[in-house]
């Protein structure tokens, strides 16, 4: 029972979620005319009927689901509703022979609704005998010296398994081996003359890429040609060969692709190097997918980098070339991880002396025929395309690319080709093709945005007031005219001036409630019964605040967001009976009249306390600010002096005793330098005050002049004594410091106080005349 309850909810969740899902809906913005009504959705439909809309309803009426304005009274033959459709320009068709029709139509032209799609059908044929363009591209290290001698003379035989598919092909022939710089080569002048072993008699110099033969159907060249080819050789293990394959693509002239199927055979024995690795030889610059053949041979295989795989892959798939990797079994699984990543390519295990290339061929080419892929080319903008593929098995498979294996000769398969434009787009167009051969379908893409009503033309219409035309069942407006029916003479006024006038600071028109015409608002009933009023229609009835769940509490009215309250009532949702008894303070007034009793509570101006609003808390002390008030008032001096009564009349004057006891105290200095001590205290209302001034101001004695000079003057000759004695101690020190060396310097001395020998004192001899001796 429960699994059946489980299954019952699933389904009708499912049922729902269709509806909801595929339901048809017209998603209309700024919608004026037809020509934006189809434009704006794929289920838009225009209703073109006159008098379909009511006065003063926007034209965008008119456009909604098909289903919507049937409703509405507007039937199938008053509605614009163009669908999408397309055109077969070219459609050869299919057949064999030498330039066989593989692919029909070649040519669609499609003009599409934005948003609705259209589909048209591509059928393929497999074609008996068409043309096949193979080119053997050959590893020619010196590990394929055996493989070379099998090719020399294979020529014929691949010549021969081609013509067992088709009479017209043709085959060509190029060889690869590495870059000839370090690591990949050995550079010495000696070994790039020689690069094989020295018993190896013939051995050609070291090369990148070379194309031998172009495409022929001359079996016998072939075999002449690869006749003359020798081995080379190099030094790493991986090969060069992806810059084979790349010259050997984008060189589509030289190497003589024709518009066959093209075939590309990758002969190796080994990996190969990519995007990256030329960084190993220090060649830096990324490969350009540039044809550089010349001689016949790859110039600037030791200048660029060795290219990406998403690179190669996108040059093999613009050029329709079906790579056939032919590799030996060590290295089958690389190659079948590159093959993964290049749609329409092959590998085969190739024998270790290549015998086995001719049924390796065959095999890939079988492989690759069978499996047919459509896809496009790069897509316009906001175009999306879808398949749906209808195989010869009686498969079906849809996604974003056609694909049908096991498709033999003569197989008829079908493409349902869906496009879809999401927008209008200027006229292009774009490519479908299956991968691997030339032949292409071209989608040319035209957009239809514009309404093709089949109403006559008339001028001056009685329906436009006589000052316009009638176009998809809407005025167009004569110059100087506008409105619904062209009944606005605008004169030098635009339809913008007239718009903006019906604008709330540039935002909605009428604000989304209304039309306007000849720039005023004629604001629309709502649907829920509110009523829509105002300039721009900003107000109703409806969208003011809810208590109780009713609006304005039921105590009121809602004016544009606003409720206006019966008498006995107040606050934003007139939720309070009017009182003021829990909000008066012990003097009787009401929040002290600093604030307002709402709901009997008082709300307070900013920083005072409830109940009453009586203390600040956050307020700054009055003492400063009132200072001039309390030095005229109590003393009569000040800036105020002369208008005291008129500039403090806020403040009522009284005096204090000496003793003023907790209470906190003002002291501030007045305009003569004394204290004034004062206490303020506020009162009821707003910055009302009673200011209790001491009687006497405390004011500083003035200063003894003699005292003053005196003390300055002794003061001076103090300070000039110390310095004088302080000057007379340090030079008395210095001194005494001095003598102190002096005598340890000649107490230092090392000779005596001895006679000099060779000294001789003068010597005065007196004599007296009178003297006898005795």
């Amino acid at each position: 029972e429960m699994c059946r309850y489980l299954s019952f909810l699933f389904l009708v969740s499912a049922v729902l979620f269709r509806d909801v899902v595929f339901s048809e809906v017209c998603t209309k913005t700024d919608v004026k005319d037809c020509n934006d009504c189809i434009t704006s959705g794929a289920f838009c439909v225009w209703c073109k009927k006159l008098n379909f809309t009511k006065p003063g309803e926007p034209d965008s009426a008119r456009c909604d689901t098909k289903e919507a304005l049937e409703k509405l009274g507007c039937h199938s033959t008053d509605t614009v509703n163009p669908n999408s459709y397309h055109t077969l320009e070219k459609n050869i068709s299919l057949n064999n022979g030498k330039s066989p029709v593989q692919l029909a139509p070649q040519e669609v032209k499609m003009v599409l609704r934005p948003g609705r799609s259209n589909t048209f059908s591509a059928v393929f044929k497999r074609a008996q005998g068409y043309p096949v363009d193979l080119y053997y591209l050959m590893d020619l290290s010196y590990s394929m010296k055996d493989d070379l001698k099998n090719v020399k003379t294979l020529g014929e035989h691949i010549l021969n398994a081609l013509k067992d598919i088709t009479l017209h092909a043709k085959i060509g022939f190029g060889s690869f081996v590495d870059k000839t710089v370090l690591p990949y080569t050995n550079t010495n002048p000696e070994k790039l003359k020689k690069p094989c072993p020295q018993e190896e008699l013939s051995c050609q110099p070291a090369f990148g890429y070379k194309h031998v033969l172009s495409l022929t159907s001359d079996e016998n060249r072939f075999n002449q040609e690869v006749s003359r080819q020798f081995i080379s050789g190099n030094l790493d293990i991986p090969e060069g060969g992806l810059d084979a394959i790349m010259q050997a693509a984008v060189c589509g002239d030289k190497i003589g692709w024709g518009n066959n199927t093209r075939l590309l055979v990758y002969a190796s024995d080994a990996g190969f190097h990519m995007a990256g690795d030329g960084k190993l030889g220090a060649i830096l610059t990324p490969n350009d997918g540039k044809c550089h053949l010349e001689n016949n041979r790859y110039t600037k295989s030791d200048e660029l980098d060795y290219p990406s795989v998403g690179q190669l892959a996108q040059k093999l798939s613009e050029n329709n070339i079906q790579p056939i990797f032919a590799v030996t079994d060590n290295v089958q699984n690389v190659y079948k991880d590159l093959s993964t990543m290049i749609p329409k390519s092959a590998v085969g295990v190739l024998s270790s002396d290549s015998s086995n290339i001719v049924s390796l061929i065959q095999g890939a080419y079988d492989s690759l025929s069978s499996t047919v892929i459509l896809e496009h080319n790069r897509l316009p903008e906001n175009v999306k395309v879808t398949y749906k593929s209808k195989c010869s098995d009686g498969s079906v498979a849809s996604g974003d690319r056609g694909i049908c294996n096991n498709v033999k000769i003569n197989d008829e398969i079908i493409f349902e080709v869906t496009v879809t434009a999401e927008k209008c787009i200027e006229p292009q167009s774009f490519e479908i093709r299956p991968l691997g051969f030339t032949e292409t379908l071209t989608v040319k893409i035209e957009t239809r945005c514009k309404c093709e009503c089949d109403e006559a033309l008339e001028t001056n219409s009685p329906y436009c007031s006589g000052s316009g035309y009638i176009k998809c069942g809407i005025c167009g407006c004569n110059q100087g005219f506008n409105g619904q029916r062209c009944e606005c003479k605008i004169g030098d006024k635009s339809e913008r001036d007239l718009t903006q006038a019906c604008q709330r600071d540039n935002g909605t028109i009428c604000s989304g409630f209304g039309d306007c015409v000849c720039g005023i608002c004629n604001c629309h009933a709502s649907e829920d019964g509110r009523k829509i009023y105002g300039k721009y229609c900003e107000c109703d009835d409806r969208s003011c605040e809810l208590h109780d769940g009713k609006i304005c509490g039921g105590h009121g009215k809602c004016d544009c967001g606003k409720c206006i309250c019966d008498p006995n009532y107040e606050s934003s949702a007139c939720q309070c009976l009017k009182s003021t008894e829990n909000c008066k303070n012990s003097r009787g007034n009401v929040c002290s009249g600093r604030g307002r009793c709402e709901c009997n509570v008082c709300q307070c101006q900013a920083g005072y306390k409830t109940p009453y609003c009586e203390e600040c808390a956050a307020c700054p002390s009055p003492c400063p600010k009132y200072a001039p008030c309390i030095e005229c008032l109590g003393f009569n001096t000040g800036p105020f002096s002369k208008n005291c009564s008129e500039s403090c009349r806020n403040i009522i004057k009284h005096q204090i005793k000496e003793d003023v006891g907790t209470k906190k105290v003002c002291k501030e200095k007045d305009t003569e330098n004394c204290w004034m001590i004062f206490i303020m205290k506020e009162l009821d209302g707003q910055n009302m005050y009673e200011a209790l001034i001491k009687k006497e101001r405390e004011c500083p004695e003035p200063p003894n002049i003699a005292a003053i000079v005196g003390g300055t003057v002794a003061g001076v000759a103090l300070i000039g004594f110390a310095l004088l004695l302080i000057w007379k101690l340090i030079t008395s020190w210095m001194d005494l410091k001095e003598y102190q060396k002096f005598e340890k310097e000649k107490q230092k001395q090392k000779w005596s106080n001895a006679d000099n020998p060779l000294f001789k004192g003068a010597t005065t001899t007196v004599m007296n005349p009178n003297f006898s001796g005795e």
